[in-house]
């Protein structure tokens, strides 16, 4: 085994500490400080509202926005503490994996690609769903490292534990359920577990922690589930999404990473043909779902974030290549430590920016401009809710929902009078409430105001609010006042 002190001190245990607490601390300060995003704001009202399961997503990252607020209260902190400090957990559990599946050299470059690839080193506070699967997804790979290195199936027990709650956090883990059976039919000695009782336990240890989304989705029709996997293939053929997919994929890594990922894939697949345990492991449990996307970027939109849960075994790949150069390879070498400082630098001035906003002139192209102007919508919309005596806020789409409801808590309801599914874990506000005047908000770009004339005798055009940063125009939202109930308010709750 390789001595700790001949390996550069960035990848040393001591060297990682610094780094990765320097980034944690960067993401802490953000976290604190930054506003909060559209997706952050809906999965505010989750933790609000604990439930089994929601109509989006299975339900972890509402338990894990729940329990923030417990501690610190209906903060922008609460919704991403538990975020940030998880991804210290992947790390340690990346760590593990590379280190008993290869050796420390391998585990200090793995580590450290992850935290500075751009979507974790970036994206790691945002409270979403991908903040718990890319962590339950590494967990349940570590756990089967140790399975594999061991030989000890009571590893399975713990595999199907993190799996379970990987599932709870998104749906997306079904592929690592895959690549497990693919690695389990292709790998001469792993195929020993499947006689080994743990590893049916370990299923039905899984299936058991996942009940709860099945449960709710058999209460509602099986929504969720139609939501999200009537998307594969719901398009014509096309090419036009594939490059988008493959350019946000490698951007978001880190283009210098991801050009070592390859290459580590490529060594990889050598062994894999030979039927290798530890190159079977990464490559087979990525391929499913990476097979997926590509198929779904072949139809349709796949969303940059989607892939998240990959990021640590393409993290790993690279390391395995850049562990493995020579004394003479010091351009791949080159290659590593700007790759990794890149990502470090990218990281803290996007970070800082999210706080302090250094330029405007960027607009929308900026990646934070869903952070900017929402102080100032709220005070106005306040002043117009005092001004017209409103008793409540009516919206139209989730993310503006869940935007306004944060600025507005404690004062006015907000409610989305369409898509209900989505707020199935609260109960719908007394028809009443709508039969005194309220405001109606919308995006211009989505106005469709002309709807409410169905269900109210008055809709009054009061005001254009523009949001900016530093004075360049984001976008501007409409904001009408709606008196004198004549009709239902709420849409049928199924939509699909």
């Amino acid at each position: 085994m390789e001595k700790t002190e001949d390996l550069p001190f960035f990848i040393r245990p001591v060297g990682l500490v610094l780094i990765v607490g320097l980034l944690t601390a960067t993401k802490l300060f953000a976290a604190t400080n930054a506003y909060i995003v559209e997706d952050e704001a809906y999965y505010r009202l989750w933790g609000l509202h604990p439930a089994l399961s929601y109509y989006d997503h299975p339900p972890m990252i509402g338990w894990w926005i729940a329990a923030g607020q417990a501690l610190f209260g209906d903060t922008v902190f609460a919704l991403r503490g538990l975020v940030v400090v998880s991804g210290l957990a992947g790390s340690l559990a990346l760590w593990r994996t590379a280190t008993i599946l290869f050796d420390r050299r391998t585990a200090g470059w793995a580590v450290l690609f992850l935290n500075t690839s751009l979507l974790i080193g970036i994206g790691g506070i945002l409270a979403t769903p991908d903040a718990p699967s890319v962590v339950f997804w590494g967990l349940t790979f570590w756990a089967l490292a140790e399975l594999s290195v061991s030989k000890n199936p009571n590893w399975w027990l713990l595999v199907g534990l993190m799996a379970g709650l990987g599932l709870l956090s998104k749906y997306s883990l079904l592929f690592l359920g895959a690549g497990i059976v693919l690695w389990l039919v292709w790998v001469p000695d792993a195929r020993r577990w499947w006689s080994a009782w743990q590893l049916w336990v370990g299923g039905m240890i899984a299936l058991a922690c996942f009940s709860p989304v099945l449960y709710w989705n058999q209460l509602h029709e099986w929504a969720s589930f139609y939501k999200q996997f009537g998307r594969a293939g719901s398009g014509g053929f096309t090419t036009k999404y594939v490059f988008e997919f493959l350019g946000a994929f490698v951007g978001l890594l880190n283009p210098l990473i991801a050009i070592l990922a390859a290459a580590g894939g490529a060594t990889l697949f050598k062994a894999v043909r030979a039927r290798d345990n530890a190159a079977s492991l990464i490559l087979l449990t990525t391929l499913p779902f990476l097979l997926y996307l590509t198929y779904h970027s072949l139809h349709s939109r796949v969303q940059a974030n989607w892939p998240a849960p990959l990021f640590p075994a393409f993290a790993m790949m690279a390391a395995v290549f850049v562990g493995s150069l020579r004394a003479d390879q010091q351009l791949w070498r080159k290659v590593a430590v700007a790759g990794a400082g890149l990502g470090i630098l990218v990281a803290v001035l996007v970070q800082s920016h999210a706080v302090w906003t250094f330029t405007g002139q960027l607009a929308r192209k900026d990646p934070t401009f869903q952070l900017r102007g929402w102080q100032e919508i709220g005070a106005s919309v306040k002043q117009l809710a005092e001004q017209e005596d409103a008793a409540y806020i009516l919206t139209m789409s989730y993310g503006l929902n869940g935007q306004v409801d944060f600025l507005m808590k404690d004062t006015l309801p907000v409610v989305q009078a369409t898509e209900r599914i989505r707020y199935s874990m609260m109960p719908d506000p007394d028809e009443t409430l709508f039969q005194q005047p309220g405001l109606y908000i919308t995006e211009k770009r989505r106005n469709k105001s002309g709807d409410l004339e169905k269900s109210f005798e008055t809709v009054e055009e009061l005001a254009v609010l523009e949001r900016k940063v530093k004075g360049v125009p984001l976008e501007q939202l409409v904001v009408y006042k709606v008196d004198g109930l004549k009709g239902p308010v709420f849409e049928p709750l199924m939509h699909r």
